[in-house]
């Protein structure tokens, strides 16, 4: 079983390659990707199939160097979850363009090119899961709030890509889901409100994706899940 999991360097990513790893055997591989791999590398003293990539995905380069590692260790990927997530909270009139590419890059342009490159890793493996976390900002219909435009707009963007590539990949093993997650108690919650208590922990959420990612492609594919108790 290998896994590649972005944003993995705290909050949900960390949780979830923790949880991983509580589960992984020793043949297995998580490649972890995030800008800061301070705590990857704490873990990985005893963990040797945890591979921690110090990667801003936004980097081309950055992320070109990522693939290349993975394609290097692996000769195919069984799930990969694009978690790696960056918001903004900024009233609608004051969002500057570098604003809108960065916020775009890191939650639907850098997932869409990780799908794309690792690819031939994914249709290596004989029953692969690619789980793309979006948010119930992106969702249609949840409730909306003032500030988020630029980051619930790429989250929706993220959601049909999912719609979109479960249509392209209908005629290979590779299964494509994405969830809408609600509030969570994480740095980014705290950034987009920052007085708000979340009811859910990233460690409980981290097990949710968990379940799901190892066990729902049998049955789900080509949905856009909402995974909430409240928003916010």
């Amino acid at each position: 079983m290998n896994i590649v999991i972005t944003g993995a360097g705290k909050g949900i990513g960390l949780s979830l390659v923790q949880r991983f790893l509580a589960s992984a055997k020793n043949d297995d591989k998580i490649f972890a990707l995030s800008r800061n791999i301070k705590q990857l590398q704490d873990i990985k003293t005893s963990k040797p199939y945890l591979f921690p990539i110090e990667c801003d995905i936004t980097n081309s380069k950055m992320l070109e160097n990522a693939i290349s590692l993975i394609f290097e260790k692996a000769h195919a990927i069984d799930f990969l979850v694009n978690n790696a997530g960056l918001v903004l909270n900024r009233p609608f009139t004051e969002i500057e363009s570098i604003e809108i590419d960065n916020v775009f890059g890191t939650n639907f342009k850098a997932p869409f090119i990780l799908i794309q490159k690792l690819l031939p890793l994914l249709t290596a493996s004989k029953d692969a899961h690619i789980v793309n976390i979006s948010s119930m900002g992106g969702f249609q219909g949840a409730a909306k709030f003032a500030g988020l435009s630029v980051y619930s707009s790429s989250k929706a963007a993220l959601a049909c890509l999912t719609e979109c590539l479960a249509e392209e990949f209908k005629t290979t093993s590779i299964k494509i889901n994405a969830l809408c997650i609600g509030a969570v108690e994480t740095e980014m919650l705290s950034e987009a409100f920052p007085y708000y208590k979340a009811p859910i922990t990233a460690v409980e959420m981290a097990e949710f994706i968990f379940q799901f990612t190892c066990f729902n492609s049998k049955y789900i594919n080509g949905k856009v899940i909402p995974v909430a108790l409240s928003t916010p």
